[in-house]
């Protein structure tokens, strides 16, 4: 068997092949993605957004880096070198001649193929006279000749060639490596580079905030900080972004006595690390809009916006402990609490707007302050939250508001108007299940939430709808009416559905219809009614009576009933099956289709980076403080979202009270909660024997009498064949 070996490219014709390739698809896409968009579509983003956003700290930075950044020219200059040498390898390679030829020897003798012994060897003295080495002829053409002329002429070397391709008989099995060989030299392995592509979150981090959520499973506030910004993203020794200043000595114990009691003489690593102390500082002193020098404002920047992101891996590692305990049944393993999770999803609103857990939700607003809020909170408005402020009147919402000028007014309803108003809508049902609306004990239930995003209207349309709601909320009276309203339309159905009407009394009915004999009282129409149910009775008995010879009518009259139960079944079962299929086809959409997370931007008076509104949607118990499904992070919400959220039904039978609920993770006091019923019923008992596998003993004796008949036949054959 032949060997194999593998050959490098020494001659650099093949590795340019491959360096062309590399370029162009590093060369192509990064054109598409990376070369600078008009810089006046960005100009004009910003400007369309300067009404609303135009305080924001992230607003004014963007503002200023599009201004003065060069990254723009920089990154046009690197594509354009990138194009240089692409278009240069591309004309190298197109230089390139071929290497690599079928071995013929009568080209190498400049014979015609079949050309005689005689022609062969007198070719062979005139080259071999022309390329000698002793004639000062080429060596290397010289032996391809000499080759070529006992390939031809030798019978051993003619079979190699003509079997093998080769007159030197099988080659060993050679693999081409595109690379030269001096790169793969060990003189020169330093040039091999590892390249480490992770995730935002460093595993030492990961590692971290699980040790602490299961050391720790009701964590409040104040160590919830703590171990965020324990993150090893702020350490310098992990992260070259991060930096420990000398001034820090200086500015960070001052900023600590304007802190007060932030634990700093707590020994427990990491926190009493001078990273961790630092971060700390850096976030509580934003969550308290403290003014802090330039040096520190820098680095509180890259610390606040690294906090969304990791208060997002906290969640996730939550989430992952609680499925871990639910597995194991809650047996030596102790979940995170759902205060714990729900603290996680408050601190990300807070460090969004800058503001600390206790404060009111309308200093999220401009040009609100601590003094302002009296105002607000007085007996008269008892304005407390965004949606109060909403729902006032023009005339009442300006008079509490005088103490904004007419401009500034008009920024905070624009501010205002473009705060997200959410609607959710909720559908219970068990998919994949013969009866999807009847929940049994550990079925897998599947709540669909509909999300509608929609602008905060500030004008008296939201007070309207609340309005609405509020006269939507029957008094007792209207519900005892229209109980005694709903029990003789129910008393009504029943006693019509007894027997069938004739055609006859049908007609007369309508008749007293047509002549006005219905009286304007309600009772007096319900007694009516069911004195002409009782006559109607009387005459139905009579007419049976007298049909007493006259089954096919009573067999007609059976069959359409039937026929039309077994409509509403088949039209029950075509609703239960498009239902699923739209269920498989949203799944399907959602695995194919990549939405955008750019949804809107999120008006943040100290956010320093531009943030998008995103959501936690999740189903809880109240009472048992436990997730019931996993928070769903929903980031593509621009005007509508669908969402499935999936958990098993409790084990045993009863009604359960849940709550869905969704949680903003930029702006607080915006969250929604939902209730949620679930009546779960015992399940089904499984069938030992499924009926469409009972024969009936008729029809077993039927074909054993047939088989038995069969072979009395073939036997009395047999004897006749005899």
């Amino acid at each position: 068997m032949a060997g194999q070996q593998f050959q490098y490219d020494d001659s650099g014709n093949t590795f340019f092949y491959f360096l062309t390739s590399f370029v162009g698809l590093i060369v192509i896409p990064a054109t598409y993605y990376l070369w600078p968009r008009d810089q006046n579509a960005e100009q004009l983003r910003l400007k369309s957004l300067r009404r609303v956003h135009g305080r924001c700290l992230w607003y004014r930075l963007r503002l200023m880096k599009s201004q003065q950044s060069i990254v723009p020219t920089l990154k046009k200059a690197a594509l354009l070198f990138g194009w240089a040498v692409f278009i240069f390898l591309a004309y190298k390679v197109s230089k390139l001649d071929r290497e690599y030829q079928e071995y013929n020897p009568y080209e190498v003798l400049n014979l015609d193929a079949g050309a005689s012994v005689s022609e062969i060897k007198k070719q062979y003295r005139v080259l071999s006279l022309k390329y000698h080495p002793d004639k000062g002829g080429d060596e290397a053409m010289f032996m391809k000749i000499a080759k070529a002329y006992s390939a031809l002429t030798n019978e051993e070397s003619r079979k190699n060639w003509e079997t093998y391709g080769n007159p030197d008989g099988p080659r060993v099995t050679s693999f081409g490596i595109a690379l030269p060989a001096w790169i793969v030299d060990q003189k020169n392995s330093i040039i091999y580079v590892y390249v480490s592509v992770g995730d935002q979150i460093l595993i030492n981090t990961t590692q971290l905030f699980m040790h602490f959520m299961y050391k720790t499973p009701t964590m409040n506030m104040k160590r919830l900080v703590m171990v965020l910004t324990a993150a090893f993203e702020f350490d310098p020794r992990s992260n070259k972004e991060a930096i420990i200043r000398p001034t820090d000595n200086i500015e960070v114990p001052q900023l600590i006595r304007e802190l007060g009691n932030i634990n700093v003489k707590k020994k427990e690593p990491p926190f009493c690390y001078p990273y961790s102390l630092k971060a700390r500082v850096l976030v509580l002193t934003h969550l308290a809009r403290m003014e802090v020098s330039e040096n520190i404002e820098e680095d509180q920047r890259f610390v606040v916006k690294k906090c969304p992101a990791l208060l997002q891996e906290m969640i996730n590692v939550g989430c992952q402990l609680t499925m871990m305990a639910t597995s194991r049944g809650g047996m030596c393993f102790r979940a995170p609490r759902l205060t714990s999770i729900e603290n996680c999803m408050k601190l990300s609103q807070m460090v969004v707007q800058g503001l600390q857990e206790a404060k009111s939700p309308l200093l999220q607003l401009p040009h609100f302050e601590e003094e302002h809020l009296r105002y607000c909170i007085s007996k008269k408005y008892k304005v407390r939250s965004i949606q109060d402020l909403v729902s006032l009147k023009d005339s009442d919402r300006r008079n509490m508001l005088r103490f904004l000028g007419e401009e500034k007014y008009d920024e905070v309803m624009a501010v205002l108007g473009s705060f997200p108003h959410i609607t959710m809508d909720t559908k219970l049902q068990v998919l994949d299940d013969e009866d999807s609306n009847n929940i049994t004990a550990g079925s897998i239930v599947t709540v669909t939430v509909t999300l509608t995003r929609k602008k905060m209207a500030v004008s008296n349309t939201f007070a309207c709808t609340q309005g609405d709601a509020i006269k939507n909320k029957t008094k007792v009276w209207q519900n005892k009416h229209k109980g005694a309203k709903k029990a003789a339309k129910s008393k009504k159905k029943k006693l019509t559905k007894k027997k069938p009407v004739s055609q006859q009394q049908a007609k007369g009915d309508k008749a007293k219809q047509a002549n006005g004999n219905v009286a304007g009282n309600e009772v007096a129409v319900v007694a009516k009614e069911e004195e002409e149910d009782l006559s109607d009775k009387g005459s139905e008995s009579d007419e049976a009576e007298g049909n007493k010879d006259s089954p096919s009518e009573r067999d007609e009259e059976s069959d359409k009933q039937s026929d039309t139960e077994v409509d509403e079944i088949a039209g029950d079962d075509e609703e239960e099956w498009e239902a699923l299929q739209q269920s498989i086809q949203r799944r399907e959409r959602a695995l194919l289709e990549t939405k955008s997370k750019v949804t809107h931007p999120v008006y943040s008076l100290y956010f320093p980076e531009e943030k998008q509104e995103w959501w936690w949607l999740y189903i809880a118990d109240r009472k048992d403080q436990t997730l019931v499904s996993m928070p769903y992070h929903v980031c593509t919400l621009k005007d509508t979202e669908e969402v499935e959220l999936k958990f098993p039904a409790p084990s045993k039978t009863g009604n359960y009270q849940y709550s869905v609920i969704l949680r903003s993770d930029s702006y607080m006091g915006l969250d929604k909660v939902k209730p949620l019923k679930l009546e779960v019923h015992e399940a089904k008992a499984m069938l030992d024997n499924h009926p469409q596998w009972d024969i009936p003993e008729t029809e077993e004796e039927e074909e054993d009498q047939e088989d038995s008949d069969g072979i009395e036949e073939s036997e009395e054959d047999d004897e006749d064949n005899d």
